[in-house]
C-alpha cells in the first residue's frame, strides 16, 4: 500500500476504536513509497497539464497518488472525482469494475 494512501484512510476515521482496527489490518500490507526523487517534477508535469485544460486538482495529495499509479503502472481504486482527469487525459487505469 503507498504510504499516501495510508495516510488519506486513517486520517478520515474518526472513531478510536475504528482506527486502531484499520491501522493493524493496514500494516500487513507491504508499505510502498510514493513521492520518490522523480516525483516532484512528474507530478508538477501532470498538474500543469491538467490546469492547461482547464482542470484543477483540489489536492496535491491526489496528484501524487495518480502520477505514482500511472508512473508504475498501477491500476488505482477510486471514487474521488479529482483521478477522473488523470484518468481521462493521462492514462490513470481505473481499478473500479466496468458497470
Amino acid at each position: 500500500m503507498g504510504d499516501l494512501i495510508f495516510l488519506e484512510i486513517l486520517q478520515g476515521i474518526r472513531d478510536d476504536r475504528e482506527y486502531r482496527t484499520t491501522k493493524q489490518s493496514l500494516m500487513t500490507l507491504d508499505p510502498l513509497e510514493m513521492f520518490g526523487k522523480d516525483m516532484p517534477e512528474k507530478c508538477a508535469e501532470n498538474y500543469r497539464a491538467l490546469r492547461k485544460k482547464g482542470i484543477t486538482i483540489r489536492k496535491t495529495t491526489d496528484v501524487i497518488i495518480a502520477t505514482y499509479c500511472i508512473k508504475q503502472k498501477l491500476p488505482l481504486l477510486f471514487t474521488d472525482r479529482d483521478f477522473i482527469p488523470f484518468a481521462d487525459h493521462l492514462g490513470l487505469v481505473s481499478a473500479l469494475p466496468e458497470t
